[in-house]
């Protein structure tokens, strides 16, 4: 007991030294609240949730605080995961990464989460901010040894043990005595890094500039061209190799070309799929695809979905390792639903037997026919969908993805979708390039910058993101 009395003393004289030392302004502005959803010293996920206010009388930058949770690792070598479930400011401007420290044994790692953007008014504060983080195992999480953690904070309150830095400077908390803490790292930014067109922490860049379908750059690549029967699409149908080609498409510029034919029954029907080693998580996915309206020969009204995807494999029926994140155009309609119509979806897991979709999706009716910029950003818990610059939907929760994906593209038939009639017809599906910046929010209008630079440099390909 005199332990712990010692320690709270010690502390309070601490604040008050940091207050005295700090000009007024500073020390009095930022104050952090605290609560957590998850009380027990063992659990599923850490569950911090904050709410920051701003007791000055000017407004605060977002983008130069930062938040510090401290807490101890289950193992030196254990991995961690940031997820925002929601928060007033928008989990799309809330960022999270996590750092190791030394100099003190009452933490060896912290949480710090940033703001990409927004300003804090005078007398205001953020509001809930419901954050989590977890094992990247999904094993049981211990939290009973770690610093900021408060089990009996199940309302929101003052809480001194997660530390606030505005500018780099220490204006709320007290980190733990004798921590050997680095300086505050730099928000995320949405405009490209010092290294150009290199990304954040690797970089994939396609130009398509292949021969055929048998071209050996492609497995080089780490590309696979799918041949394997199976769905998605009409049952029976297969996805030959000759149905992924690269034409040329303007000048010199070759482009990704996916065919999908059918004459109305299943052994006339064929469909496509390319698709990228399972290596991609958090970061930035861009494509420029060219989606069709109409068959490019034949009568028009097959229910045909066209796409861009992430996705992680399901190995049972509601693996919570899942994951998948689309851009699926149906230009005939399909699921009940009239076309031409586009859906972003974002996927927990699924059953096939009964059915049970566990998803969130956002969907438009309008034509999307022609070329098309397509970016997917993965961060702070967020899943954020543009199209041509424009946000189309954001996702988060329990449908943020937890491990590593594959990217693909298809060209497929709805099962029962068919025309009914015996003329064959043709629908194609072009993509010009594809871009991945692994652990970088990259806006749109960047992407198309890096991928010009690439082409400028004479650069067709490049991958500099290692394997998980």
């Amino acid at each position: 007991m005199s332990r712990k009395l010692l320690w709270g003393g010690l502390a309070a004289v601490l604040l008050a030294a940091l207050v005295v030392a700090l000009p007024a302004e500073a020390a009095q502005s930022l104050r952090l609240r605290y609560k957590t959803s998850a009380t027990g010293a063992t659990a599923d996920q850490v569950e911090p949730w904050f709410d920051l206010v701003n007791s000055g009388t000017t407004a605060v930058p977002l983008n130069t605080v930062k938040i510090r949770y401290y807490f101890t690792a289950d193992s030196p070598a254990q991995q961690y995961r940031f997820a925002c479930s929601w928060a007033v400011v928008s989990c799309s401007t809330v960022t999270g990464a996590f750092q190791t420290i030394s100099g003190t044994a009452a933490a060896d790692r912290y949480l710090e989460v940033g703001f990409t953007s927004g300003s804090l008014a005078a007398g205001a504060s953020t509001g809930d901010m419901q954050l989590r983080f977890y094992r990247s195992d999904w094993q049981t999480i211990r939290q009973s040894d770690d610093y900021s953690f408060g089990p009996a904070r199940t309302t929101y309150g003052d809480w001194d043990k997660v530390a606030v830095y505005q500018g780099g400077t220490l204006v709320w908390g007290v980190p733990p005595a004798g921590v050997t803490d680095p300086s505050p790292s730099a928000s995320p930014s949405a405009s490209p890094s010092p290294g150009g067109p290199g990304g954040g922490s690797g970089v994939v860049f396609d130009d398509f500039a292949y021969a055929s379908s048998s071209d050996p750059q492609i497995t080089a690549h780490n590309w696979t061209v799918r041949t394997n029967s199976g769905g998605p699409g009409v049952p029976g149908a297969s996805w030959p190799a000759s149905n992924v080609s690269f034409p040329v498409v303007t000048g010199s510029n070759k482009a990704l070309q996916l065919r999908a034919a059918t004459d109305g029954t299943a052994g006339g029907t064929s469909q496509a799929e390319f698709l990228h080693q399972r290596k991609f998580f958090e970061g930035t996915y861009a494509a420029r695809v060219k989606f069709a309206d109409a068959p490019d020969s034949g009568p028009d009204g097959d229910n045909i979905v066209e796409t861009f995807f992430t996705i992680t494999p399901l190995a049972y029926d509601l693996d919570p390792d899942y994951s998948e994140q689309d851009f699926e155009y149906l230009p005939n309609g399909g699921w009940g639903a009239q076309g031409p119509i586009m859906y972003t979806t974002t996927w927990e897991t699924y059953r096939n037997e009964p059915w049970l979709a566990v998803n969130t999706h956002t969907e438009r009716t309008a034509s999307y026919a022609g070329w098309h910029d397509l970016v997917l950003q993965v961060s702070g818990g967020s899943v954020r969908y543009y199209i041509d610059g424009t946000l189309f939907a954001e996702h988060g929760g329990d449908y943020y993805p937890e491990t590593p994906q594959s990217v693909n593209f298809n060209l497929w038939f709805i099962g029962g979708g068919l025309l009914g009639s015996a003329t064959p017809r043709v629908y194609t599906q072009q993509v010009d390039w594809f871009y991945f910046s692994k652990n970088e929010v990259v806006a749109p209008a960047d992407i198309t910058s890096r991928v010009n630079a690439f082409r400028s440099a004479g650069t067709t390909w490049k991958d500099t993101v290692p394997m998980p």
